[in-house]
């Protein structure tokens, strides 16, 4: 039975056929293609795809521009945007997360490897949006309880009580599990446009934040930012 849309970018025909005929295998992917950031555009403003695989070096607007593009269309927030591409380079990850990917996957990649990549990523829409969770201000994500209104994190049903900004910073990761959140979107978010705020605050709130949660729940990703993990 068909849950998802995917779109497909690529400018390489035989890549194209590739990956479409593995996902269409499975029965629950409907698959759309372009070969260009124009037409990408086009496609998912008319389809709201839940997932767009997007290459980086197309004609006419390369995968960075398009993402960036992408992210501008309000009717697309929700959309997944996965880079699929040979540019295994720490700078073009990076770029890439910047202009707001939500993951970076490296070819060639077995067909088994990218559905497993796909399904994790496909996982945020087995859910209720954060915005819809908010019920009477409480949002749940795995062992984790958050009351917005009265500003108390339940963890394992033991009450938690944050400091203002940890718990922004973690209402802000929580928002939208296994999304990388780079520095600047967190200064923009929890900090606004305080000056004062440096790479060594975020990671020092980062670092209470893991001693108070756990661990395993915030993950690191070298160079771009941070993600939640359930």
């Amino acid at each position: 039975m068909i849950r998802y849309k995917l779109l497909i970018v690529d400018d390489e025909e035989d890549a194209l056929e590739f990956l479409s005929y593995n996902l269409r295998k499975l029965d629950e992917f409907e698959i759309f293609t372009a070969t260009n950031g124009k037409d990408a555009i086009k496609i998912a403003t008319e389809i709201v795809p839940h997932l767009i695989l997007l290459d980086i070096m197309m004609p006419e607007s390369d995968g960075i521009t398009t993402c960036e593009e992408l992210r501008k269309i309000k009717s697309l927030e929700k959309t997944l945007i996965a880079f699929l591409t040979s540019r295994n380079e720490d700078y073009s990850q990076i770029a890439g997360f910047e202009a707001g990917g939500d993951d970076y996957i490296a070819k060639p990649i077995r067909p088994k490897v990218l559905y497993s990549r796909i399904k994790a990523l496909l996982k945020r829409f087995d859910h209720i949006s954060a915005e819809q969770t908010f019920e009477n201000g409480m949002l749940k994500k795995g062992n984790i309880l958050i009351n917005k209104e009265k500003y108390v994190v339940v963890i394992n049903d033991k009450e938690l009580f944050l400091p203002r900004k940890e718990f922004e910073l973690l209402l802000l990761l929580i928002s939208k599990p296994e999304k990388v959140f780079t520095r600047e979107q967190i200064f923009h978010s929890v900090w606004g446009n305080n000056i004062t705020v440096n790479d060594r605050t975020i990671d020092v709130h980062i670092r209470k934040l893991r001693e108070k949660i756990g661990d395993d729940h915030i993950k690191t990703i070298k160079g771009v930012g941070y993600r939640f993990v359930e």
